[in-house]
């Protein structure tokens, strides 16, 4: 069949999938699509990273290949191609050769964003491991890692502002950044990476008596008029009316102008305290999307991934031994990978399973933690399900107050030292028969509804977190 007759049918099978998909699924995955040529059996299309294609394989190839198949009736398999977006555009001889080297080298290395960063320059305030090819996507993160893609594509249109809330390690930073890095490789827009606390410092500074109203104006026109505003942990703006204040009028100057805004917390907007209502309510106004633990083979894959950055070969027993002892988050799992790589480099020794368990044994030591305390863990999980511990203590056998009560007497077993016995005094009196049967309950549950398994993870979390500060 002719190449021109293909295209034809692509056009159609496109237009289809557009009026079943919504318009942000189309503009992340459809819209990013190039037809480019096909032979009888074969239509090849171009995508613009190896990230994409991934994520696109195993989202929508099916999908196209069956409507091809519906409208030609013919089996025509669908072949994806890294093409970067430079060399799809450009005209001219000169151009097109370079974009084509380009393209080559990007594919060879299998990172086109990070090669187009390196070949500008990289931005000065941003990771360039950072990036969207390094970002592993499970259950957790799907709809924050697809939201960061559509901004990326287009900043200051769509998912504006954006707020990225999770727990320590879970990928926040790097998410954002990977959003800043991206529009970076791809446009000229001006894009500042803060911290809070930075941010509230070069406020400070700037109400300084050696540089007068001056220092304050260069201030405001260095945040008010950029294209793309990155703050980090605006957690850390609580307590600080004056720099809120200042914040909440930068906030508004972008949004007028319609330029990109995207933050990140530990926590989601409604939970912010003493912040003021206005900038509260403008945070609370963000697509707030949450990072949770990852389950077991998204940890798996971030161990994957983050070996096939390193000359060294780790055998999957041991990333499966990490992976099934660290849940905690993203950041202790590269940790122990990293603790691993520096033993095979400094003692010049293999990485093996006998010798991760050993290199290992801190990072896989016991969870129990004999300073937590089962008041603790009532308030917590209280504060999770939105119950009192009055309420996880007393007799009501409603199912909103069960759940919860099975959940605290589970992780008080697992995060302490306490006896059934004790644990079971605890909670109003049960002896250690309910607290075992509550346990067991839970663990069945955990093989029946995997996403239980991310439940616990927060919660414990938070657990840890709060006996850190304490």
């Amino acid at each position: 069949m002719a190449d021109w007759d293909y295209k034809l049918f692509w056009d159609e099978t496109i237009n289809q999938l557009q009026q079943t998909l919504g318009k942000g699924e189309y503009t992340i995955w459809l819209s990013n699509l190039e037809y480019l040529r096909a032979n009888e059996t074969e239509i090849f299309v171009s995508v613009p990273s190896s990230f994409f294609k991934e994520q696109f394989s195993a989202l929508y190839h099916g999908k196209l290949e069956e409507k091809l198949h519906e409208l030609t009736g013919k089996s025509i398999s669908l072949v994806l191609e890294l093409v970067p977006k430079a060399q799809n555009s450009t005209n001219n001889e000169e151009s097109s050769q370079k974009t084509s080297n380009k393209a080559s080298q990007n594919q060879k290395n299998g990172n086109i964003i990070e090669k187009t960063i390196k070949s500008k320059g990289r931005h000065p305030q941003l990771r360039e491991e950072f990036i969207f090819d390094n970002y592993v996507i499970g259950e957790n993160n799907n709809f924050a890692a697809n939201a960061a893609l559509a901004i990326a594509k287009n900043p200051g249109t769509a998912y504006n502002p954006f707020l990225i809330y999770g727990g320590v390690g879970m990928g926040k930073t790097h998410l954002m950044q990977a959003i800043g890095n991206s529009i970076h490789a791809n446009s000229e827009n001006n894009i500042i990476f803060i911290t809070a606390e930075n941010f509230t410092n070069e406020f400070i500074a700037s109400l300084g008596v050696t540089g007068g109203p001056n220092k304050m104006a260069a201030f405001k026109n260095k945040y008010r008029y950029t294209d793309v505003l990155l703050i980090d942990d605006i957690h850390f703006f609580q307590d600080k009316p004056g720099v809120q204040e200042e914040l909440f009028y930068t906030f508004n100057a972008l949004m007028d102008q319609k330029k990109q805004l995207a933050f990140t917390c530990d926590r989601p907007a409604s939970e912010l305290k003493s912040m003021h209502e206005r900038l509260k309510n403008r945070f609370e106004s963000c697509l707030n999307v949450d990072l949770q633990p990852p389950l077991y083979e998204t940890r798996f894959a971030i161990l994957k991934s983050s070996v096939k950055q390193q000359d060294v070969h780790v055998p999957d027993d041991v990333l499966d031994l990490i992976a099934k002892n660290i849940s905690s988050n993203v950041r202790d799992l590269v940790s122990a990978l990293d603790k691993l790589f520096a033993y095979a480099k400094l003692m010049n020794q293999p990485i093996s399973l006998e010798n991760a368990q050993r290199i290992l044994l801190d990072f896989f030591s016991p969870r129990k933690q004999a300073n937590i305390s089962i008041e603790q863990v009532q308030k917590l999980v209280g504060d999770y399900f939105k119950i009192s511990p009055i309420d996880l203590k007393g007799k009501k056998k409603t199912k909103n107050i069960v759940f919860p009560r099975q959940i605290a007497m589970y992780i008080a077993r697992d995060m302490t030292d306490y006896s059934l016995t004790e644990i079971g005094e605890a909670f109003g009196g049960r002896d250690h028969a309910t607290v075992i049967y509550s346990c067991d309950k839970i663990e069945n549950q955990l093989r029946t509804y995997p996403n239980l398994e991310s439940t616990l993870q927060i919660i414990q979390q938070k657990i840890r977190e709060s006996n850190i500060k304490s």
